[in-house]
C-alpha cells in the first residue's frame, strides 16, 4: 500500500460488556480488542502519532501498510484494558480527552446520555423527552413541535438507528445548553442509580493514569474541554474551550506541536485557522475514509471506527483496496 495512505482507527469504549453494569453501552469487548489487534499484527504496521507528523512534514517516510491507533474521551477502559495490552505488544496509541474531566472530575453531558441510552428503552426514553419538551415548551424556551423536532433530526446513522440519533442530537446540540443541561441532569437522575460524582470516578482516567501512560510513549492530544461541538462555538467560545483544555492538560500535550481530535468530528475552516495558530499540527474527523496525505488536509484527516474491522466486520476493505 503506498505510504501516503494510512489507516487511523477510532475506539471509544473497550470493556467486559456482558458483564458490565451498562452491557447495553455501545463499545467493543476486550477479547474483541484482543483479537483485533491480532488482526492488526499479521496486517499492518503500527505507527505513532509522532511519525504520522514526521510524514505530513514529509521529515520521515512511513513503514507500508502504516495504521494509527486513537482513543477518544479519555474512558478508564482505556489504562485498565488497552494500556496494558498495547505495552505488552510495544504498540504505540494516540489518545486524547477532554479537559474537563481532568480538571473538574465532571461527568459530561455526552456520557450521560450514552448511558442513559444504555439502561433505558428507547419508547420510554422517547417519552420521557417529550414530555419535559412539552413541559419547557412555551415559556422561557422557544422549543418547535416534537414533531418538528423528530423530522429535523432522526436521521440513521451507520451503528445507530433514527431514534437515537434524534435523541443524541436533540441533547447534544439542537436545544439551547441551559435547557439541555437541565432535561439532561434530569433524566441521568431518573434512569442511573448512582451519583454523577461517583459516576464519573469510575468513568474517567485521572491525572495519574495519564501521566504514566505517557512516560511509557502513549502520544496525547487535545479534545476540547468540555467536549462541545466545536463548529457550533463562536470565536470566543472555541478560543476559551481550546485555551483551557491546552492548559489542564499542559505537560502531557505539546503545545508547540499538537493534535487536535474534535469532538463529534464537528469542525469548520474557522476551527482549524484558530487551532493551527495555537499550535495543533493536525486534526482527527469522524469521516470514513483512509488518511491519504496527498488527498486530505491535515486538520481533516479521516477515521475509521473499531467496528470496521474483524472480527467485528470487514467494511474498511472497500475503502482500503481502492486505495491500493
Amino acid at each position: 500500500m503506498k505510504n501516503t495512505s494510512i489507516l487511523i482507527v477510532m475506539y471509544h469504549y473497550v470493556r467486559n460488556l456482558s458483564n458490565s453494569r451498562y452491557p447495553g453501552i455501545k463499545g467493543l469487548s476486550v477479547n474483541h480488542f484482543y483479537q483485533q489487534i491480532e488482526y492488526f499484527k499479521s496486517k499492518f504496521n503500527f505507527i505513532s502519532a509522532e511519525q504520522l507528523i514526521h510524514a505530513i512534514n514529509g521529515t520521515r517516510t512511513l513503514p507500508l501498510n502504516p495504521l494509527l491507533l486513537t482513543f477518544d474521551d479519555g474512558y478508564i477502559d482505556h489504562y485498565t484494558n488497552v494500556f496494558p495490552i498495547l505495552h505488552r505488544e510495544n504498540i504505540p496509541a494516540f489518545f486524547s480527552m477532554p479537559g474537563k474531566i481532568l480538571a473538574e472530575h465532571k461527568l459530561l453531558d455526552v456520557n450521560k446520555i450514552h448511558f442513559i441510552l444504555a439502561s433505558t428503552s428507547l419508547y420510554k426514553l422517547l417519552n420521557m423527552i417529550y414530555e419535559r419538551l412539552d413541559y419547557y415548551r412555551g415559556t422561557e424556551y422557544n422549543i418547535p413541535s416534537n414533531e418538528e423536532l423528530y423530522k429535523k433530526l432522526a436521521v440513521a446513522s451507520r451503528f445507530d438507528c433514527a431514534e437515537v440519533i434524534f435523541i443524541k442530537r436533540l441533547l447534544q446540540v439542537e436545544l439551547e445548553e441551559k435547557l439541555r443541561n437541565r432535561i439532561v441532569d434530569d433524566l441521568f437522575s431518573n434512569c442511573i442509580p448512582l451519583k454523577e460524582k461517583s459516576f464519573a470516578e469510575e468513568l474517567y482516567m485521572n491525572f495519574e493514569h495519564v501521566a504514566l501512560m505517557k512516560r511509557e510513549g502513549m502520544c496525547f492530544g487535545i479534545h476540547g474541554y468540555d467536549h462541545y461541538w466545536m463548529n457550533r462555538l463562536t470565536p470566543e467560545e472555541l478560543a476559551k474551550d481550546i485555551q483551557l483544555a491546552l492548559a489542564t492538560l499542559s505537560g502531557i500535550v505539546n503545545s508547540k506541536e499538537w493534535i487536535c481530535c474534535y469532538p463529534y468530528g464537528s469542525y469548520s475552516d474557522d476551527v482549524i485557522a484558530y487551532i493551527k495558530q495555537q499550535g495543533a499540527v493536525a486534526g482527527f474527523t469522524t469521516v470514513v475514509d483512509l488518511a491519504d496525505l496527498n488527498r486530505y488536509d491535515r486538520y481533516m484527516l479521516p477515521r475509521f471506527d473499531t467496528n470496521d474491522f474483524p472480527p467485528i466486520s470487514q467494511q474498511y476493505l472497500e475503502f482500503y483496496n481502492s486505495g491500493l
